[in-house]
């Protein structure tokens, strides 16, 4: 099992205090033995391993003769909890990393993106998991989902998203044909949202791109904040800030958006698979 990932909030705080340091004109080994710290313990900090706080950050503003709007806040808002850790979820930290964005860019391989999935589809797909949960992890699990799929449709805090799906992901059975159903015709609905843009890859289609499976390229509000790569496997996640790598995913992505559908015709593709299936009465 891979390390679990720092939370958004903490590295995004330690690449603050490490760009302050550095334009201090301080190495490490200087700034801790200033700080009355050791090298590993600041190291730890601007990594994101360990928590910093607020009296330690003051310190370094002083330290650096550097006073930063926000940063105190921003140590206060990194020492939070995440909200759905009181949901009892874990994720590989994606979860987190979309409660920060502001735009998701997802090709979610021979899946149907999770914030388009209705109730029923979710509560299918953790039925036939790998991992078993009780009935109370499975309601979590459907709470938390549904509090993250109101930023489709939020004033104050919205996401904008555009996934790329594959079209066999339309006719995967899971939950049975009339799930399908309720799945396909709320996929069409959502289409109509502003902030959701839907591309289907056509089965007569096979980019090469597509056989590597799911990855998200996520977006955040600040400019100054690095778009972040987000790849799931079998056994953790990879959370990529690598500017050339970040690049290289969005030209991929947009490889498979110029090989799917534009938005009307994949809305046709949905409608089409969907009348082929029973609707509930």
């Amino acid at each position: 099992m891979t390390q679990k990932k720092p939370p958004l909030r903490r590295r995004r705080l330690g690449r603050r205090l490490r760009a302050l340091r550095e334009s201090a004109g301080l190495t490490l080994d200087e700034a801790a033995r200033s700080l009355d710290m050791s090298r590993t313990s600041l190291f730890r900090i601007e990594s994101a391993e360990t928590k910093a706080n607020v009296h330690v950050v003051r310190s370094m503003m002083d330290l650096y003769d550097h006073y930063e709007e926000g940063l105190l806040q921003a140590v206060r808002d990194a020492a939070e909890p995440s909200w759905f850790i009181t949901y009892g979820v874990q994720d590989m930290g994606y979860t987190d990393a979309e409660t920060e964005a502001s735009r998701v860019w997802i090709y979610p391989g021979m899946q149907l993106p999770g914030l388009l999935h209705v109730e029923n589809y979710i509560r299918a797909q953790l039925a036939h998991a790998s991992r078993r949960r009780s009935a109370k992890q499975v309601e979590n699990q459907v709470a938390v989902r549904h509090i993250r799929q109101r930023r489709l449709t939020s004033l104050d805090n919205p996401l904008d998203l555009v996934a790329v799906i594959d079209e066999a992901a339309l006719t995967r059975e899971i939950g049975g044909p009339l799930v399908l159903r309720e799945q396909l015709d709320h996929l069409v609905m959502m289409a109509e949202l502003p902030s959701v843009t839907l591309h289907v890859l056509p089965q007569r289609t096979c980019p090469v791109n597509a056989l590597d499976g799911s990855f998200a390229l996520l977006g955040f509000p600040n400019p100054d904040e690095p778009d972040l790569l987000y790849h799931e496997y079998v056994t953790g996640a990879l959370h990529i800030e690598d500017e050339e790598e970040v690049r290289a995913a969005r030209l991929r992505f947009d490889s498979l958006r110029g090989e799917a559908l534009n938005q009307a015709d994949s809305v046709a593709l949905i409608e089409q698979h969907a009348i082929e299936l029973p609707a509930s009465s």
